[in-house]
């Protein structure tokens, strides 16, 4: 009898152990998410780091380097991308001695425990008064890195919007507008000198829910069947792929060909917009999103390249202006999923 007991309690671990690591595997994800923190009730940072534990995320983009998400994330081994804010760019453009108090301040505190993997010196400032300043700081944080020998793990890169080309269809016709090409082609030529990405922010919600006539909802969910854009050889079966591409064309045109990009906000809102934004439709966008990064099939144009991706945004960030911005989460405050995305 007791032998029947111990074969059938082996049986049930087992099932149990095989159930679990099931799961796991369905939960872990090479994917990124925004980490923003423009909410009034947001959890604190430490559980915001375990619920990334609990769904396998192994990357995060902070906008800012704030001390509180910072020290949640040592020893997690959650890959960060950290941001400079715009508002600090002319400051520190002004002088090298600025960026390393910077750098002294907001990064090296961290460096033995955070695994930062990008700097970015400014979010969607190209083109615009701020953009100016980012080559320079750019620079001087190239300099520190290169000096600590942390030049080829920490990358410096900035983050553009499609509002930066002037034309992106079809996909080879992509191209800068002039006020985005005069501050890119140094940019560019830093990024390609330094083996670092171009970070781009890529949103077929805003095409689909401003143009719905003629960006049908497959194409902008991943859920088309046949191609819907044909550009020479090549054929397009998500906006995604069609919008990375321009962006490789713009480049190419500057005369860089060597620069890769790296997602670093995508995602689909829940509500603020009628039919447009339902949690299905977000839920459907997103899963897509992530099985499309971690298939490592590239694009079209780079089927090879690997490009790395970031949904945005964590949660529901109540502090954003009223309407979709306040409804990109994947999570409530209170970290109940808005919508089954990660399982």
């Amino acid at each position: 009898m007791m032998g029947l007991i111990r074969q059938a309690l082996i049986f049930v671990v087992t099932i149990a152990t095989a159930i679990h690591s099931k799961f796991q595997i369905a939960v872990a994800v090479d994917i990124g998410v925004c980490y923003g923190l423009l909410g009034d009730n947001l959890p604190p940072a430490t559980d915001v780091i375990n619920l990334y534990k609990k769904y396998g995320v192994e990357k995060t983009r902070l906008f800012d380097p704030n001390p509180a998400a910072l020290n949640a994330l040592r020893g997690s081994g959650i890959k960060v991308i950290v941001g400079i804010r715009n508002e600090d760019l002319p400051n520190l453009a002004a002088s090298p001695a600025a960026v390393t108090t910077w750098f002294s301040t907001n990064i090296e505190p961290y460096l033995k425990d955070v695994l930062f993997s990008v700097i970015a010196v400014g979010n969607e400032i190209i083109p615009g008064v701020y953009a100016p300043n980012i080559l320079p700081v750019m620079q001087s944080l190239q300099n520190i890195l290169n000096a600590k020998g942390l030049g080829s793990t920490i990358r410096v890169s900035t983050v553009v919007a499609a509002v930066t080309l002037g034309s992106s269809y079809p996909p080879s016709s992509g191209a800068f507008t002039p006020e985005a090409s005069s501050t890119l082609k140094g940019v560019l030529t830093f990024l390609s000198q330094q083996g670092s990405p171009l970070l781009i922010n890529v949103y077929p919600y805003f095409a689909y829910a401003g143009d719905p006539v003629n960006v049908k909802l497959d194409y902008a969910q991943f859920t088309a069947t046949a191609p819907v854009v044909t550009d020479g050889s090549l054929s397009y079966y998500n906006l995604f792929d069609a919008v990375v591409d321009a962006f490789f064309s713009a480049m190419e045109k500057e005369g860089v060909s060597n620069v890769n990009v790296t997602v670093s906000e995508s995602g689909w809102p829940s509500a603020g917009n009628g039919d447009f934004t339902t949690p299905q439709l977000a839920a459907t966008y997103n899963r897509n999103f992530i099985n499309h990064i971690t298939s490592n099939k590239g694009t079209p144009k780079r089927p090879n390249a690997h490009i790395e991706g970031f949904i945005f945004a964590t949660f529901n960030e109540n502090q954003k202006p009223a309407g979709t911005e306040q409804n990109f989460g994947l999570f409530f405050p209170n970290m109940q999923p808005v919508y089954p995305v990660f399982s």
